[in-house]
């Protein structure tokens, strides 16, 4: 992120193309276009998507051969930590028991899968 600037949430064009770098690490948009699902977008719209990125600080590039070649700036965990604090914070009044609560009632998740996040938690706080 550039310094003195709020996060910004990302929009599901921007949220593709950072995966894609995640996922693959650096790439020329040319490259991009390759792994884009259909309908692929026109050359500009991905350029202009990572131009964006780079100007919330997301993303950085580097000369090779007169091109840019892209590069994700932050690490995916950090990215999907503070995500999740800004949807529990924002959506669920900071309360992570109203996210999961919602979780449970839309059945989302399973009384199985609570039961794994209870003993991952149990197992944490008997120090294992």
């Amino acid at each position: 992120m550039k310094a003195g600037r709020k996060r910004q949430m990302l929009t599901e064009k921007e949220a593709m193309i950072m995966n894609m770098l995640w996922a693959e690490g650096p790439m020329f948009v040319r490259e991009m276009l390759t792994v884009y699902p259909e309908p692929k977008p026109h050359f500009n719209t991905v350029s202009t998507t990572v131009r964006i990125l780079e100007d919330k600080g997301y993303v950085g590039h580097e000369v090779i051969g007169g091109s840019y070649r892209y590069f994700a700036i932050v690490h995916k965990s950090d990215f999907r930590e503070r995500s999740l604090a800004d949807v529990i914070r924002n959506y669920f009044d900071n309360s992570y028991k109203s996210a999961v609560s919602a979780l449970v009632e839309d059945e989302k998740i399973t009384v199985e899968e609570l039961r794994e996040i209870i003993g991952i938690i149990e197992s944490k706080n008997n120090g294992g």
